[in-house]
Protein backbone atom coordinates (compact mmCIF):
# COMPACT_ATOMS: atom_id res chain seq x y z
CA UNK A 1 0.00 0.00 0.00
CA UNK A 2 1.35 3.55 -1.11
CA UNK A 3 2.02 5.64 2.10
CA UNK A 4 -0.01 8.68 2.07
CA UNK A 5 0.58 11.79 4.40
CA UNK A 6 -2.09 14.91 4.31
CA UNK A 7 -0.04 17.78 5.08
CA UNK A 8 -0.84 21.94 4.97
CA UNK A 9 2.41 24.75 3.48
CA UNK A 10 1.98 28.24 3.61
CA UNK A 11 1.77 27.64 -0.19
CA UNK A 12 -0.80 25.83 -0.65
CA UNK A 13 -1.66 21.99 0.15
CA UNK A 14 -0.20 18.78 -1.00
CA UNK A 15 -2.15 15.49 -0.81
CA UNK A 16 1.21 13.42 -1.22
CA UNK A 17 4.13 14.54 1.25
CA UNK A 18 6.49 11.51 0.54
CA UNK A 19 6.63 8.42 -1.03
CA UNK A 20 8.78 5.68 0.59
CA UNK A 21 10.32 2.35 -1.62
CA UNK A 22 12.30 0.66 -4.41
CA UNK A 23 13.68 2.93 -6.78
CA UNK A 24 12.99 1.18 -9.85
CA UNK A 25 14.25 3.26 -12.96
CA UNK A 26 16.29 6.48 -12.87
CA UNK A 27 17.18 9.11 -15.03
CA UNK A 28 18.51 12.16 -14.15
CA UNK A 29 15.31 13.58 -14.79
CA UNK A 30 12.86 11.28 -13.85
CA UNK A 31 12.47 8.44 -10.92
CA UNK A 32 10.05 5.31 -10.71
CA UNK A 33 9.42 4.22 -7.04
CA UNK A 34 8.17 1.06 -6.61
CA UNK A 35 5.42 1.54 -3.46
CA UNK A 36 4.13 -2.21 -2.35
CA UNK A 37 3.81 -3.08 -6.16
CA UNK A 38 2.83 0.60 -7.69
CA UNK A 39 4.93 2.32 -9.56
CA UNK A 40 4.90 6.50 -9.14
CA UNK A 41 6.33 8.30 -12.23
CA UNK A 42 8.87 11.26 -9.86
CA UNK A 43 10.64 14.20 -11.52
CA UNK A 44 13.09 15.30 -10.20
CA UNK A 45 16.09 18.20 -10.52
CA UNK A 46 19.78 17.37 -10.85
CA UNK A 47 20.20 18.02 -7.51
CA UNK A 48 18.23 15.09 -6.29
CA UNK A 49 19.41 12.89 -8.69
CA UNK A 50 23.01 13.51 -7.72
CA UNK A 51 22.03 12.78 -3.85
CA UNK A 52 20.14 9.46 -4.65
CA UNK A 53 22.18 7.90 -7.25
CA UNK A 54 23.33 4.47 -6.48
CA UNK A 55 20.60 3.96 -3.78
CA UNK A 56 17.83 1.05 -4.22
CA UNK A 57 15.52 2.39 -2.22
CA UNK A 58 14.71 5.20 -0.09
CA UNK A 59 12.50 8.01 0.96
CA UNK A 60 11.48 11.43 -1.20
CA UNK A 61 9.64 14.36 -0.30
CA UNK A 62 7.17 14.73 -3.35
CA UNK A 63 4.48 17.82 -3.92
CA UNK A 64 1.56 17.07 -6.30
CA UNK A 65 1.62 19.84 -8.81
CA UNK A 66 -2.25 20.17 -10.07
CA UNK A 67 -3.42 22.24 -13.38
CA UNK A 68 -6.31 21.71 -14.79
CA UNK A 69 -5.08 19.27 -17.83
CA UNK A 70 -2.17 17.36 -15.81
CA UNK A 71 -1.15 15.93 -12.62
CA UNK A 72 2.71 15.78 -12.12
CA UNK A 73 4.45 14.35 -8.76
CA UNK A 74 7.94 16.77 -8.07
CA UNK A 75 10.08 14.40 -5.87
CA UNK A 76 13.14 15.73 -3.34
CA UNK A 77 15.34 13.89 -1.54
CA UNK A 78 15.29 16.26 1.17
CA UNK A 79 12.69 18.25 2.72
CA UNK A 80 14.81 21.67 1.98
CA UNK A 81 14.81 21.00 -1.27
CA UNK A 82 11.04 20.44 -1.41
CA UNK A 83 10.86 23.93 0.81
CA UNK A 84 12.66 25.63 -1.61
CA UNK A 85 11.28 24.65 -4.72
CA UNK A 86 7.66 25.60 -3.42
CA UNK A 87 9.52 29.02 -2.22
CA UNK A 88 10.53 29.49 -5.96
CA UNK A 89 6.79 28.75 -7.45
CA UNK A 90 5.28 30.79 -4.96
CA UNK A 91 7.10 33.84 -6.68
CA UNK A 92 4.55 34.81 -9.82
CA UNK A 93 6.04 33.58 -13.15
CA UNK A 94 7.65 31.07 -12.01
CA UNK A 95 6.18 27.60 -12.82
CA UNK A 96 6.93 24.23 -11.57
CA UNK A 97 8.45 23.44 -14.94
CA UNK A 98 11.05 26.50 -14.25
CA UNK A 99 11.64 25.85 -10.46
CA UNK A 100 12.58 21.99 -11.78
CA UNK A 101 15.41 23.85 -13.87
CA UNK A 102 16.52 26.47 -11.87
CA UNK A 103 17.38 23.04 -9.35
CA UNK A 104 19.17 21.59 -12.02
CA UNK A 105 21.17 23.85 -13.28
CA UNK A 106 22.35 25.19 -10.06
CA UNK A 107 22.92 23.78 -6.60
CA UNK A 108 20.03 24.63 -3.77
CA UNK A 109 22.72 26.70 -1.77
CA UNK A 110 23.74 28.58 -4.93
CA UNK A 111 20.52 29.60 -6.14
CA UNK A 112 19.29 30.98 -2.21
CA UNK A 113 23.07 32.73 -2.30
CA UNK A 114 22.10 34.31 -5.33
CA UNK A 115 19.14 35.35 -4.13
CA UNK A 116 20.36 36.76 -0.94
CA UNK A 117 23.18 38.60 -2.33
CA UNK A 118 20.88 40.10 -4.99
CA UNK A 119 22.95 38.61 -7.86
CA UNK A 120 20.30 38.65 -10.50
CA UNK A 121 22.57 38.27 -13.61
CA UNK A 122 23.27 34.65 -11.92
CA UNK A 123 20.11 33.12 -11.95
CA UNK A 124 19.49 34.95 -15.60
CA UNK A 125 22.17 32.34 -16.77
CA UNK A 126 19.02 29.48 -15.84
CA UNK A 127 17.03 28.35 -19.22
CA UNK A 128 13.76 30.09 -18.30
CA UNK A 129 14.85 32.79 -16.10
CA UNK A 130 14.73 36.31 -17.63
CA UNK A 131 15.59 39.41 -16.23
CA UNK A 132 11.98 40.47 -14.81
CA UNK A 133 11.81 36.62 -13.20
CA UNK A 134 15.55 36.95 -11.38
CA UNK A 135 14.44 40.32 -10.70
CA UNK A 136 11.50 38.98 -8.93
CA UNK A 137 12.63 36.17 -7.58
CA UNK A 138 15.08 38.78 -5.40
CA UNK A 139 12.58 40.99 -4.38
CA UNK A 140 10.31 38.02 -3.06
CA UNK A 141 12.43 35.47 -1.22
CA UNK A 142 15.01 37.66 -0.59
CA UNK A 143 13.95 37.74 2.84
CA UNK A 144 12.56 34.85 2.88
CA UNK A 145 15.48 32.88 2.32
CA UNK A 146 17.78 34.59 4.43
CA UNK A 147 16.22 33.10 7.44
CA UNK A 148 16.19 29.60 5.80
CA UNK A 149 19.17 27.23 6.68
CA UNK A 150 19.93 25.39 4.22
CA UNK A 151 22.70 22.04 3.28
CA UNK A 152 22.30 20.31 0.69
CA UNK A 153 24.38 17.83 -1.07
CA UNK A 154 24.94 15.84 -4.39
CA UNK A 155 26.84 8.29 -7.42
CA UNK A 156 26.29 4.56 -9.83
CA UNK A 157 22.46 5.11 -12.04
CA UNK A 158 20.31 2.16 -12.88
CA UNK A 159 20.66 3.70 -16.60
CA UNK A 160 22.32 1.44 -19.02
CA UNK A 161 22.58 4.12 -21.57
CA UNK A 162 25.40 6.38 -21.84
CA UNK A 163 26.16 9.06 -20.28
CA UNK A 164 25.43 11.12 -23.84
CA UNK A 165 22.04 9.66 -24.36
CA UNK A 166 21.58 10.36 -20.67
CA UNK A 167 21.85 14.05 -20.85
CA UNK A 168 20.12 14.36 -23.99
CA UNK A 169 17.08 12.79 -22.32
CA UNK A 170 17.41 14.83 -18.85
CA UNK A 171 17.29 18.08 -21.29
CA UNK A 172 14.54 16.81 -23.03
CA UNK A 173 12.37 15.78 -19.69
CA UNK A 174 13.28 19.27 -18.46
CA UNK A 175 11.32 20.53 -21.63
CA UNK A 176 14.22 21.29 -24.61
CA UNK A 177 13.93 20.35 -27.53
CA UNK A 178 15.72 16.77 -28.75
CA UNK A 179 18.02 19.04 -31.35
CA UNK A 180 18.65 21.75 -29.65
CA UNK A 181 19.87 19.26 -26.40
CA UNK A 182 22.31 17.43 -28.85
CA UNK A 183 23.98 20.61 -29.90
CA UNK A 184 23.86 21.59 -26.57
CA UNK A 185 25.53 18.51 -25.07
CA UNK A 186 28.07 18.43 -27.74
CA UNK A 187 29.13 21.46 -27.19
CA UNK A 188 29.47 20.71 -23.46
CA UNK A 189 31.61 17.75 -24.32
CA UNK A 190 33.93 20.00 -26.44
CA UNK A 191 34.36 21.95 -23.78
CA UNK A 192 34.49 19.68 -20.65
CA UNK A 193 36.01 16.28 -22.59
CA UNK A 194 35.07 13.36 -23.30
CA UNK A 195 35.20 11.34 -19.29
CA UNK A 196 33.19 14.66 -17.78
CA UNK A 197 30.51 13.27 -15.24
CA UNK A 198 26.83 13.03 -16.10
CA UNK A 199 25.94 15.85 -13.73
CA UNK A 200 28.83 18.52 -15.04
CA UNK A 201 27.69 17.79 -18.77
CA UNK A 202 23.88 18.10 -17.84
CA UNK A 203 24.69 21.20 -15.95
CA UNK A 204 27.20 22.68 -18.63
CA UNK A 205 24.56 21.93 -21.79
CA UNK A 206 22.08 23.60 -19.73
CA UNK A 207 24.10 26.77 -20.09
CA UNK A 208 24.48 26.49 -23.58
CA UNK A 209 21.16 25.90 -24.40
Amino acid sequence: MAIFHCVSLNFGSTMIAFLQGNFVQLTPAKLIVDVGGVGYEVNISLNTYESISGKEKGLLHTYLHLTENSQVLFGFFGQDEKELFMQLISVSGVGASTARMMLSGMRPDEIIRAIVQGDARQLEQIKGIGKKSAERLVLELKDKLAKLPMQMSGGSTFSKSTPHQDAIQALVSLGIQKAVAEKAIDKAIQSEGADVSLEILIKQALKNC
